[in-house]
């Protein structure tokens, strides 16, 4: 199989490169990606001199190199986003060109060449906000973004689905609670906290860290959307979820116990404008139709991310300098 993928020099679109080379040897990969500043090419140098991926520099709201590249593609993963919430408060309009307009120019590609196979990632963030008894979202739960960039991603699940019902297109799409794991961009809370206190500095900690958010190790969302790919029913969604769900002062606080580092160090900080309160994800459809549910305990995955930002030190002092 040929694949495209698009922001595969991000954290989970590097990720997914690597986890699917590994699985799939004798599949090829086109990596289009702008290198905007969440983009690395140092995420994929495991895989960088394999004979079957490719790097492409580009955006993918270019539509001519978009239509250049989807031939002789099988399969497209769309990754490639905008995503840091408070980026988007600031200025929302990379989010909705990127987000939005880049998923239309990819849908149509993908339409005009032959109708290839599209898998679209989004988020738990476009179903708004949970309060502390709400039952965990699921693939019927109606829309309701709260930030530019969950609007943004709500919008591109629609045209994704407009494309199923519309033009017949075999789409697919996921939406994921919150990922961690290696090679994600230091601006996230994990790595955020992680990088601070490996250069003794403060933890800032949004209002009073009750928001709640519910996370996935970046291989267990990988595999579900391997899955989704490869058993998963054409025109459908599915929810995965990490069956984590903390607040973000019990996430800062297990973090700074892995790091022999006391409270003192936390810093609490003016709350984010529009702050969801909670995220959870039901996954049970994911399991059900595809035997799929996430393998890494948290506490697990927690402790291997650590060790990997420990062991990393250069990659991520290159970005946050």
């Amino acid at each position: 199989m040929k694949i495209l993928v698009t922001g595969g020099a991000g954290f989970i679109g590097s990720n997914f490169i690597s986890y699917w080379l590994n699985k799939y040897p004798t599949d090829s990969i086109v990596n289009l990606d702008v290198l905007t500043y969440a983009g690395n090419l140092e995420n994929l140098r495991q895989v960088e001199n394999n004979k079957n991926y490719k790097f492409v520099k580009g955006d993918i709201c270019d539509v001519a190199l978009i239509n250049e590249l989807v031939q002789d593609i099988n399969l497209i993963v769309h990754f490639a986003a905008e995503s840091h919430v408070d980026r988007s408060i600031i200025d929302s309009s990379d989010f909705i060109r990127t987000n939005v307009e880049g998923t239309r120019i990819l849908l149509d590609a993908a339409k005009n060449n032959g109708k290839i196979r599209f898998h679209h990632i989004s988020t738990d963030e476009v179903f708004g906000s949970l309060g502390l008894n709400d039952p965990a979202f699921n693939e019927t739960t109606a829309y309701d973004p709260r930030s530019p960039y969950s609007a943004s991603k709500a919008a591109s699940d629609h045209l994704a689905r407009a494309y199923y019902h519309t033009h017949n297109l075999p789409i697919t799409i996921s939406n994921c609670s919150n990922n961690y794991g290696p090679y994600q961009f230091p601006e996230k809370i994990i790595p955020l906290f992680i990088t601070n206190l490996l250069e003794n500095k403060k933890v800032p900690v949004y209002g009073q860290g009750k928001d709640i958010r519910d996370w996935i190790y970046v291989d267990d969302h990988n595999r579900g959307v391997d899955l989704i790919i490869q058993k998963g029913k054409i025109g459908e969604t599915y929810c995965l979820g990490g069956n984590s769900e903390l607040t973000n002062l019990e996430l800062t606080k297990k973090i700074l116990k892995l790091m022999d580092q006391s409270e003192d160090m936390i810093e609490y900080a003016t709350d984010r404008l529009g702050h969801d309160l909670r995220y959870a994800m039901d996954y049970s459809k994911a399991k059900s139709e595809l035997g799929w549910e996430p393998a890494v305990n948290f506490d697990t995955g927690l402790k291997n991310t650590l060790k990997w930002y420990k062991n990393n030190q250069e990659w991520w002092k290159k970005i946050k300098s």
